[in-house]
Protein backbone atom coordinates (compact mmCIF):
# COMPACT_ATOMS: atom_id res chain seq x y z
CA UNK A 1 0.00 0.00 0.00
CA UNK A 2 1.28 3.49 -0.77
CA UNK A 3 0.61 6.92 0.64
CA UNK A 4 -1.84 9.38 -0.91
CA UNK A 5 -0.36 11.33 -3.80
CA UNK A 6 1.15 14.73 -3.11
CA UNK A 7 -0.29 17.97 -4.49
CA UNK A 8 -0.79 18.27 -8.24
CA UNK A 9 1.39 20.40 -10.45
CA UNK A 10 0.10 23.36 -12.40
CA UNK A 11 0.88 25.04 -15.68
CA UNK A 12 2.33 28.55 -15.52
CA UNK A 13 3.58 30.87 -18.24
CA UNK A 14 7.25 31.74 -17.79
CA UNK A 15 8.84 35.15 -18.39
CA UNK A 16 10.03 33.86 -21.78
CA UNK A 17 6.42 33.11 -22.83
CA UNK A 18 6.83 29.33 -22.62
CA UNK A 19 4.55 27.18 -20.46
CA UNK A 20 5.99 25.31 -17.52
CA UNK A 21 4.69 22.44 -15.44
CA UNK A 22 5.40 23.48 -11.85
CA UNK A 23 5.23 21.50 -8.62
CA UNK A 24 5.68 22.68 -5.04
CA UNK A 25 6.33 20.09 -2.37
CA UNK A 26 7.30 20.42 1.28
CA UNK A 27 9.37 17.96 3.25
CA UNK A 28 10.22 17.88 6.99
CA UNK A 29 13.85 17.13 6.09
CA UNK A 30 16.58 19.81 5.99
CA UNK A 31 17.61 21.28 2.63
CA UNK A 32 20.95 19.39 2.66
CA UNK A 33 19.13 16.06 3.06
CA UNK A 34 16.74 16.72 0.17
CA UNK A 35 19.63 17.98 -1.99
CA UNK A 36 21.53 14.77 -1.28
CA UNK A 37 18.51 12.63 -2.23
CA UNK A 38 18.33 14.49 -5.55
CA UNK A 39 22.01 14.68 -6.46
CA UNK A 40 23.79 11.71 -4.87
CA UNK A 41 23.80 8.98 -7.55
CA UNK A 42 23.09 6.14 -5.11
CA UNK A 43 20.20 7.97 -3.41
CA UNK A 44 18.82 9.31 -6.70
CA UNK A 45 18.65 5.75 -8.07
CA UNK A 46 16.20 4.81 -5.30
CA UNK A 47 13.45 7.12 -6.57
CA UNK A 48 14.29 8.65 -9.95
CA UNK A 49 17.04 6.98 -11.92
CA UNK A 50 20.71 6.31 -12.29
CA UNK A 51 23.31 8.64 -13.69
CA UNK A 52 27.01 8.59 -14.39
CA UNK A 53 29.36 11.24 -15.69
CA UNK A 54 30.51 14.78 -14.99
CA UNK A 55 27.82 16.30 -12.75
CA UNK A 56 29.38 19.75 -12.39
CA UNK A 57 28.11 22.94 -14.06
CA UNK A 58 28.52 22.53 -17.81
CA UNK A 59 29.16 18.80 -17.44
CA UNK A 60 27.22 16.00 -19.06
CA UNK A 61 25.81 12.88 -17.43
CA UNK A 62 24.12 9.77 -18.84
CA UNK A 63 20.69 9.55 -17.16
CA UNK A 64 18.50 6.43 -17.10
CA UNK A 65 15.06 6.83 -15.51
CA UNK A 66 13.42 4.33 -13.18
CA UNK A 67 11.66 1.85 -15.41
CA UNK A 68 8.33 1.38 -13.57
CA UNK A 69 6.57 4.27 -15.32
CA UNK A 70 7.42 3.88 -18.99
CA UNK A 71 9.71 0.90 -19.38
CA UNK A 72 12.90 2.90 -19.04
CA UNK A 73 15.08 3.19 -22.09
CA UNK A 74 18.62 3.96 -23.08
CA UNK A 75 20.52 6.60 -21.08
CA UNK A 76 19.83 10.18 -22.15
CA UNK A 77 22.61 12.74 -22.48
CA UNK A 78 21.90 15.35 -19.82
CA UNK A 79 23.67 18.72 -19.61
CA UNK A 80 23.96 20.45 -16.23
CA UNK A 81 22.95 24.06 -17.02
CA UNK A 82 22.79 25.41 -13.44
CA UNK A 83 24.20 24.08 -10.19
CA UNK A 84 24.20 26.02 -6.94
CA UNK A 85 24.46 23.43 -4.13
CA UNK A 86 22.32 22.87 -2.12
CA UNK A 87 19.72 25.21 -3.59
CA UNK A 88 19.35 24.92 -7.35
CA UNK A 89 19.92 22.40 -10.10
CA UNK A 90 18.85 22.74 -13.74
CA UNK A 91 19.46 20.29 -16.57
CA UNK A 92 18.63 19.81 -20.24
CA UNK A 93 17.83 16.19 -21.11
CA UNK A 94 18.40 15.39 -24.79
CA UNK A 95 15.82 13.41 -26.76
CA UNK A 96 16.49 11.71 -30.07
CA UNK A 97 13.09 12.62 -31.49
CA UNK A 98 12.37 16.02 -29.95
CA UNK A 99 13.64 19.23 -28.42
CA UNK A 100 14.61 17.63 -25.11
CA UNK A 101 13.45 18.51 -21.64
CA UNK A 102 14.47 21.53 -19.57
CA UNK A 103 14.11 20.66 -15.88
CA UNK A 104 14.96 22.53 -12.71
CA UNK A 105 14.62 22.05 -8.99
CA UNK A 106 15.06 24.73 -6.34
CA UNK A 107 15.21 24.09 -2.60
CA UNK A 108 14.65 26.59 0.18
CA UNK A 109 14.19 26.31 3.94
CA UNK A 110 10.59 25.90 5.07
CA UNK A 111 8.66 28.14 7.42
CA UNK A 112 10.03 26.63 10.64
CA UNK A 113 13.20 27.71 12.38
CA UNK A 114 16.63 26.13 12.57
CA UNK A 115 16.98 22.45 11.75
CA UNK A 116 13.19 22.00 12.05
CA UNK A 117 12.48 24.33 9.13
CA UNK A 118 12.14 21.52 6.61
CA UNK A 119 12.43 22.13 2.88
CA UNK A 120 10.26 23.61 0.17
CA UNK A 121 11.00 22.07 -3.22
CA UNK A 122 10.04 23.82 -6.46
CA UNK A 123 10.22 21.58 -9.53
CA UNK A 124 9.72 22.91 -13.04
CA UNK A 125 9.68 21.47 -16.53
CA UNK A 126 9.52 23.78 -19.55
CA UNK A 127 6.85 22.25 -21.78
CA UNK A 128 8.02 21.91 -25.38
CA UNK A 129 5.65 23.29 -28.04
CA UNK A 130 2.64 21.03 -28.61
CA UNK A 131 3.51 19.07 -25.45
CA UNK A 132 0.54 18.58 -23.14
CA UNK A 133 0.78 18.64 -19.34
CA UNK A 134 -0.98 15.26 -19.55
CA UNK A 135 2.15 13.88 -21.23
CA UNK A 136 4.35 14.67 -18.22
CA UNK A 137 2.24 15.64 -15.19
CA UNK A 138 1.37 12.19 -13.85
CA UNK A 139 4.96 11.00 -14.31
CA UNK A 140 6.54 13.91 -12.46
CA UNK A 141 3.82 13.58 -9.82
CA UNK A 142 4.83 9.93 -9.36
CA UNK A 143 8.55 10.70 -9.21
CA UNK A 144 8.05 13.42 -6.59
CA UNK A 145 5.87 11.04 -4.56
CA UNK A 146 8.72 8.51 -4.82
CA UNK A 147 11.17 11.15 -3.51
CA UNK A 148 8.83 11.76 -0.57
CA UNK A 149 8.68 8.01 0.12
CA UNK A 150 12.47 7.68 0.08
CA UNK A 151 12.91 10.65 2.42
CA UNK A 152 10.24 9.30 4.81
CA UNK A 153 11.37 5.68 4.60
CA UNK A 154 7.87 4.74 3.46
CA UNK A 155 6.45 2.52 0.73
CA UNK A 156 6.87 3.47 -2.91
CA UNK A 157 3.77 4.69 -4.73
CA UNK A 158 2.30 2.44 -7.40
CA UNK A 159 2.50 3.87 -10.95
CA UNK A 160 -0.95 2.68 -12.05
CA UNK A 161 -2.59 4.03 -8.88
CA UNK A 162 -0.79 7.37 -9.24
CA UNK A 163 -1.86 7.65 -12.87
CA UNK A 164 -5.49 6.86 -11.98
CA UNK A 165 -5.48 9.35 -9.09
CA UNK A 166 -3.80 12.23 -10.92
CA UNK A 167 -4.71 12.04 -14.63
CA UNK A 168 -7.71 14.35 -14.19
CA UNK A 169 -5.37 17.09 -12.90
CA UNK A 170 -3.44 17.16 -16.19
CA UNK A 171 -5.89 17.62 -19.07
CA UNK A 172 -4.85 17.39 -22.70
Amino acid sequence: MSAAPGPAGEVRRGPDGRDRLVFRRTFPDPVAEVWSAITDPVRCARWFGTWTGDARLGGTVALSLTSDEDGGGPPAETLVTECDPPHRLAVRVAEDDGPGWELSVSLEPGAGSGSDAGTVLHFEQVLPDSFSPADAGPGWHWYLDRLAAVLAGGPMPDWAATLAATAQHYPR
